[in-house]
């Protein structure tokens, strides 16, 4: 059973389908209405609905923005989901509303209520010297509503309205019911996870041609209790934040029988810092994950606002990226430059494998059977090399890449004297050019002396063409941004800076 909160009021769920999403449940089952359905992928945001449950790290309630759409019901257990059909106090509409009415932000009003939930949770994640200091012109305060607008895509006004409005919410200090009940929600939810250890599992049973059949979503409270299930359910699915696998669902209408969710596991929703490492628990939302990469590593986090968007790092993880082993992952490149390596747990025990040769072709990998990434470990060996992380695509934000290019040498005496080189959209899985690392190494760091490691990457490389970009555009991208990142070291003091315009467009 599942027991959560459906805005203010409680919801116990025994038998429902393990693939059911929470906007088909919102629709269908509670017919609550407001949020919408657009793609079903998670990239218009027409679906957006806020997700709170207790954190932590503040003692407060955590607000996230997600997308119903590709968020299984299963996931809400111990959570409150709040819509938009309950903002409004009585006649009052919430400032999130008030502030689209004002703005003039909405039109034919489809994308309207997921727009006003991402305004909502922006609101419940502004510090308080953000409200009192807001200042609409700030070039930090425009970046971080356009982060916080960025999965939210249909726009008939434009978005100037728009981001007035969300102006216009973080720069009042007004409270609302959910500040009000914040104490009240905390215990409410805190009560709902320290029921019974079964709660937060769900069976659907049903009837196929008179035998009963049964579907299942299971989420384990420790590692041992998650490996156990994958053992006994070799067809499971482990899901996380499901940004990826949830389309299986919504777009190819595969069922998804058994799933397995790590969202509950305490062992894999830490985060550790130290002088030698990061390590980022296989649970670990993209979200969570940022502050802690921005510390060490400034120009990961930094094309990491750019994976996707709010909605999908609110959900997803680093683990998830890896395992699924697309060829144009966003995180598995830089992963590679950086020495990786993967902490898995599996019916053989546990294993510490390096991400360099975890994939073995197109999404397949040497994850054992029945294994999880339970944890990454980033070294921090490379604090004084030259990095850089490059992301191109067609759009800004909520974009596939075309090329992902993570660059990191290390110089002594004008000669380098190690490198790192690692590239996706390139292959038919991420790649480490090693052959392009050894080219480079005793060179000097010029445009003459990265000569042979830009004809090593047109050795190696072998690109496809598709909708986003061809073959041919794809390698000499990737040469080019060898050059870029050199001509950046070579030039400090005219490199782009990594938060530029030009640079994000890269």
């Amino acid at each position: 059973m599942i027991r959560f909160l459906l805005n203010d009021q409680l919801r116990e769920i025994e038998n429902i389908a393990p693939d059911l999403t929470i906007l088909e449940y919102l629709r269908t089952i509670e017919v609550q209405r407001g949020t919408k359905e657009g793609c079903a992928s998670g990239d218009c945001g027409a679906c957006t609905v806020v997700v709170a449950e207790p954190s932590a790290v503040t003692g407060k309630l955590s607000y996230r923005s997600v997308n119903s759409c590709i968020t299984f019901v299963g996931s809400l257990h111990g959570k409150q989901l709040i819509t938009v059909e309950a903002l409004k106090q009585g006649k009052e509409l919430h400032i999130a509303q008030q502030a689209m009415v004002d703005c003039h932000g909405s039109q034919c009003g489809f994308c309207t209520p997921g727009f006003v939930m991402s305004l909502f949770a922006l609101q419940k994640n502004a510090p308080d010297s953000v409200v009192q200091d807001f200042e609409p012109a700030s070039q930090s305060q425009r970046h971080n509503i356009e982060l916080a607008l960025g999965g939210n895509l249909c726009r008939c006004t434009g978005y100037r309205p728009i981001i007035d409005a969300a102006a216009t919410v973080l720069s009042t200090e007004e409270t609302d019911q959910f500040d009000e009940q914040e104490a009240n929600t905390w215990h409410q939810l805190m009560a709902l996870r320290a029921q019974d250890s079964a709660a937060g599992s769900v069976t659907e049973v049903a009837s196929n041609s008179g035998s009963p059949t049964e579907r299942h979503f299971f989420s384990p409270q420790s590692i041992s209790e998650l490996t156990g299930l994958l053992a006994k359910y070799p067809q499971a699915r482990l899901v996380a934040g499901g940004t990826d696998l949830a389309l299986e669902y919504t777009q190819m209408l595969k069922p998804l029988d058994v799933l397995v969710y790590t969202g509950a596991v305490a062992e894999m929703k830490t985060v550790s810092l130290t002088d030698d490492a990061l390590v980022i628990g296989g649970a670990v939302s993209l979200s969570e994950a940022i502050p802690y990469i921005q510390q060490v590593l400034p120009e990961f986090a930094t094309m990491m606002e750019r994976f996707a968007a709010l909605q999908v790092r609110n959900q997803g993880t680093i683990a998830g990226n890896v395992a699924n082993a697309s060829p144009i992952g966003d995180t598995p490149p830089v992963l590679l430059a950086l020495d990786a390596l993967l902490h898995v747990h599996s019916p053989e025990g546990e294993a510490v494998i390096p991400v360099n040769g975890f994939f073995t072709g197109y999404r397949q990998t040497t994850l054992p059977a029945g294994g999880v990434i339970t944890a990454i470990e980033i070294p921090l060996t490379k604090t004084d090399w030259h990095r850089r992380v490059y992301k191109v695509s067609k759009r800004l934000e909520d974009d596939i890449s075309a090329v992902l290019a993570a660059i990191m040498f290390k110089v002594e005496d004008g000669l380098i004297v190690d490198a790192r080189l690692g590239f996706g959209g390139v292959a038919a899985v991420p790649l480490r050019v090693e052959s392009a690392e050894q080219a480079l190494i005793g060179q000097p760091a010029t445009l003459d002396g990265i000569k042979a490691a830009q004809a090593e990457l047109a050795n190696t490389l072998k690109p496809l063409s598709d909708v986003r970009a061809t073959a041919e555009y794809r390698l000499q991208i990737a040469q080019n941004l060898l050059t870029r990142a050199v001509l950046e070291y070579v030039y400090p003091d005219q490199s782009l800076t990594l938060a530029s315009e030009v640079s994000a467009h890269a």
